[in-house]
């Protein structure tokens, strides 16, 4: 009988790229299972504690502090050492009361150590949006959850307000809105793809030609230095209207 089902290990060498690991230092790495990111712009939770922040030698060690409730996504335990963590997500170290946000980098995901206050606040950008039942509105996030928003006072002005790629902040983990920042000119934004990853910067131009898809968009960003950079508008992540509403590494 034929095998069913993924293979239960994964080699370093075709890991994918976002993980910051050594590629030649072992054969084996941890293998990940479908969760709210994808496996390819994700970080496995036993990854994290063991390669990143050193909390254990081996796997076997991770899995222990895992299982025990000693790490927290997001403001929730979270037990299962395979269980994907990604993009402006908060992982928070029970013991030591340390915590960090995962931002993209020149070489790929890493951990940014954030103040307690900031741990409790998380943005998401805006994937899809879809009128539901009753007339809400059902906002689709980058991290695979949905919030269904209930302010304006009728359907077409929800609709209005809120556009893909826009960013809202939510507390964790009680998800109570409490601010919206929309993907325009003076933006201050991340880029999360591409070659330019990680850098940071002021959205400057928008252009938009005939027949492109929205998020193919060339969008041009403006650093810290004044030097002016392009991407796709489905690379950027918008932080703040001028500033960034979160801390952010001086070279991302």
């Amino acid at each position: 009988m034929g095998r069913k089902g993924e293979r239960g290990h994964l080699k370093r060498k075709p890991a994918p790229k976002l993980w910051p690991i050594h590629r030649k230092e072992a054969v084996w790495t941890v293998m990940s299972k479908p969760g709210p990111h994808s496996r390819s712009s994700s970080l496995p939770l036993s990854l994290i504690v063991r390669d990143i922040l050193g909390l254990a030698k081996t796997g076997k060690e991770a899995k222990n502090i895992i299982s025990q409730g000693k790490l927290m996504v997001d403001g929730k335990v979270r037990r299962d050492e395979h269980f994907l963590v990604g993009l402006m997500d908060v992982v928070s170290i029970v013991d030591t009361k340390k915590s960090y946000r995962v931002l993209p980098s020149k070489k790929g995901l890493m951990l940014h150590p954030i103040k307690s206050d900031e741990a409790a606040v998380k943005l998401y950008r805006i994937e899809d949006k879809t009128i539901v039942k009753g007339g809400k509105l059902q906002l689709d996030f980058h991290d695979g959850t949905c919030s269904l928003i209930n302010e304006g006072n009728t359907q077409a002005s929800q609709d209005d307000v809120y556009q893909t790629l826009d960013v809202l902040q939510f507390s964790v983990p009680e998800q109570e809105l409490l601010g919206h920042t929309k993907l325009a000119n003076g933006a201050n934004a991340i880029v999360i793809g591409g070659k330019n990853m990680g850098k940071v910067g002021k959205v400057t131009a928008i252009e938009k030609k005939p027949n492109q898809k929205r998020r193919d968009t060339i969008v041009t960003i403006e650093d810290t230095d004044g030097t002016e950079f392009q991407t796709i508008l489905n690379f950027v992540f918008i932080l703040g209207d001028k500033a960034s509403s979160i801390s952010i590494p001086e070279a991302a």
